[in-house]
């Protein structure tokens, strides 16, 4: 009885421990492929699920996140017979995991194996300068190629980059002194152009002084002309003001005489006083009026009588 119940009791254990281990989870972004006698029976997808010990095994586990698969660089030779070592990069997603279980043996190096061959494909047609300025051109032929080529795979390649191009050492040392001489000739282009500009920028300094020089001078001319204009007039108003002052004067003075009425001997006796001042002028020649000499002979009478 006691055997029995012992018997029972690790039937029971064991039975516990299979069950137990036919009960497998999946986990999120996983998927499990499953076989039954050795034939594809169905996929699992995220959850716990249930398979029949001995009858069912998991044939592929498949991760539905999106991989990064980065190669080994891989030897190409360019049109122009550069050889050169470039590494890529494949980001790629298992959208069906029985054809990535049964679509190729060893999907990822099969992958790879297919990068290499399209990647020497794509450089064979291109020459040194366009390999390396080519990259966005490349990545989309390989893109293009490879994931046409892994559908039935079961893979979806989503993007393909190429990481690093080394050409060889010689190359890169012609490379490096191009590019020093490519400095140094943009260093002295724009050294000339700098050069260039000052001397326009002095050119057109000096051409604006003398612009503002020859300007200050007109302005100083044209200030001094109207200035001595402007005396001129005042001087000729002033000469006007005393010419016409003068001859008002000697108009009054010939009123006022008019007005008075003098007599003839008065008249005579200005005349002589007239001769008196032309007389004392500078004049070398006097015609002195017939009138003026009698009056000067009865001024001479007059004074001699006047000594005796």
């Amino acid at each position: 009885m006691i055997k029995f119940v012992i018997t029972l009791a690790v039937v029971l254990v064991l039975a516990g421990i299979i069950v137990f281990s036919c009960l497998k989870v999946v986990p999120q972004e996983s998927a499990f492929v499953i076989e039954r006698f050795g034939k594809y029976r169905c996929t699992w997808n995220a959850g716990i699920h249930f398979k029949l010990p001995i009858i069912d095994r998991i044939s592929r586990r498949a991760l539905l996140k999106e991989q990064v698969a980065d190669f080994a660089p891989q030897p190409v030779i360019t049109k122009d017979n550069v050889t050169m070592q470039i590494d890529s990069v494949v980001y790629f997603k298992i959208t069906d995991p029985k054809l990535y279980a049964y679509g190729v043996e060893n999907p990822i190096m099969a992958m790879e194996n297919l990068t290499a061959t399209t990647l020497r494909n794509i450089i064979g047609d291109l020459e040194l300068d366009a390999t390396l300025t080519s990259r966005e051109q490349i990545n989309s032929q390989m893109l293009q190629t490879i994931d046409y080529a892994t559908d039935p795979w079961g893979i979806k390649v989503t993007r393909v980059e190429l990481k690093n191009i080394q050409p060889p050492a010689a190359i890169r040392e012609s490379m490096e002194k191009q590019m020093k001489a490519e400095r140094e000739k943009r260093a002295a282009i724009l050294t000339a152009e700098g050069e260039k500009q000052a001397m326009i920028l002095t050119a057109e300094g000096r051409k604006e002084s003398a612009v503002l020089e020859a300007e200050a001078s007109k302005r100083a001319t044209i200030l001094a002309a109207e200035a001595q204009k402007e005396k001129e007039i005042r001087e000729a108003e002033g000469r006007a003001e005393a010419i016409r002052q003068i001859h008002q004067a000697t108009a009054e003075g010939l009123r006022a005489i008019k007005e008075a009425d003098p007599s003839e001997s008065v008249i005579k006796l200005k005349s002589l006083e007239a001769f008196q001042a032309a007389a004392n002028g500078q004049a070398t020649k006097i015609i002195i009026p017939s009138e003026i000499q009698g009056i000067a002979g009865l001024a001479e009478g007059i004074k001699e009588a006047v000594k005796e």
